[in-house]
């Protein structure tokens, strides 16, 4: 007798492997344990030819797979097939968001039903596993309206809320866009009118050939709340959008109500100077995938990068699909920023904020802002690197309707 019988993976056993981690042990169990004598060849042939040799392939990873399979079986109206391999997606963890895109994509190539039916059974799976997403009233006062200004260089912007309260505008951190504030415009809508907009160079925002100067960023800003004629504001700028704000000001302090400057600096010692230099050259050379896991690591801290993996993802697409071109011509105006001395001058309420845990706009760059500011109130917030309104958004709230309801 063979005291060590063989126990080598045969395609079937590989297969079996991919198609648990994909499905499940329950449903595999059912499939292949539970199989007849009707069946069992067919199990075996799925097992072995589109778990092992296809779900095998090396050329594209499980995420990716997971999301074509949506799609086909969208179209395809394969609504049983959808549904398990839809929910098996969720629960290996695929991003919601990710799923979202493969749904409206197939909205445009598999029909409006198809996607209307595929948009209803992922809901309930949502909801079945916890993850219902939040209310998100399309009612005009509610929803996000896409504009863009008629001067240029065109900016895209999103209004959103008509409250009595004073209005308020957000600009975004290099290399992001407006959606960075999606959650905090929705939560202040019911109380502000507020706008959020790409910076040139940046999202859906024109693309002018650069380099650019804070000055024509501050202007930028100048011309937005003009065409939007609810100044003046209260300007929420964080990173870039805080050294847009010190800029607006020092030069156009008639268009602010009140200034809220987050996680950014007036100015750069000469060794970030010479960072920021080095990072230009790495995106001349090797374009936004050169920077992109890095700047990624500098704007979110580990502890949140880990416990929220789907907004890491998703903050790291972002940063890929910026402009290199643009991204370079904004950082050549970050780069430059020295409104350290001149910032005296503001005379409009400030509250400046700052992340304990941010390596790039440290806290004492926010206290030396927030000591040259007549009058400014500083705030650092615990648990936050340098993107307060994803790593600590409730916290970031509280501060912002305080702040404004002073106003």
């Amino acid at each position: 007798m063979n005291e060590y019988p063989d126990q080598r993976d045969d395609d079937f056993d590989r297969g079996l492997v991919n198609r648990r981690a994909m499905l499940g042990e329950d449903w595999v169990q059912r499939s292949t344990a539970g199989a007849t004598a009707f069946n069992a060849e067919f199990q075996a042939f799925i097992t072995r030819y589109a778990w092992h040799e296809i779900w095998g392939r090396p050329g594209l990873d499980k995420p990716t797979r997971r999301l074509l399979v949506l799609g086909m079986t969208m179209g395809l109206a394969r609504w049983e097939e959808f549904e398990l391999h839809c929910r098996a997606a969720v629960r290996g963890g695929v991003p919601v968001t990710m799923i979202q895109e493969t749904l409206l994509q197939g909205a445009i190539y598999c029909g409006v039903p198809a996607a209307n039916t595929a948009f209803k059974i992922t809901g309930e799976i949502l909801e079945a596993e916890g993850l219902a997403p939040l209310p998100a009233p399309l009612t005009r006062a509610l929803r996000p309206r896409a504009q863009h200004t008629f001067s240029q260089p065109q900016l895209h912007l999103l209004l959103q809320g008509e409250g009595s309260g004073v209005p308020i505008v957000f600009a975004h951190a290099l290399g992001l866009d407006a959606h960075l504030w999606d959650g905090l415009a929705a939560a202040l809508g019911g109380q502000h009118p507020t706008l959020r907009y790409d910076q040139r160079g940046h999202g859906e925002s024109a693309r002018p050939t650069g380099p650019y100067s804070l000055d024509e960023l501050v202007d930028d800003a100048a011309r937005l709340i003009r065409e939007w004629g609810r100044g003046p504001v209260c300007f929420v700028g964080l990173s870039l959008g805080g050294m847009v704000g010190q800029g607006l000001a020092l030069k156009h302090p008639e268009l602010l109500r009140g200034l809220v400057l987050a996680h950014t600096t007036a100015q750069y010692p000469e060794a970030a100077r010479a960072a920021w230099a080095q990072r230009i050259a790495a995106v001349e050379a090797g374009g936004m995938v050169a920077v992109a896991s890095m700047v990624t690591e500098r704007y979110l801290h580990a502890d949140f990068r880990a416990a929220e993996p789907e907004a890491t993802a998703l903050l790291h697409s972002r940063l890929l699909a910026q402009d290199p071109a643009a991204y370079i011509a904004a950082c050549q105006a970050v780069s430059g920023v020295d409104y350290l001395e001149a910032l005296s001058a503001v005379r409009c309420p400030t509250l400046v904020i700052a992340g304990a845990l941010d390596q790039g706009a440290t806290p004492a760059m926010a206290e030396a802002i927030a000591q040259r500011v007549p009058g400014a109130r500083l705030e650092v917030l615990a648990g936050a690197s340098h993107l307060s309104p994803l790593e600590q958004p409730e916290a970031l709230l509280v501060l912002l309707k305080s702040f404004a309801a002073g106003l």
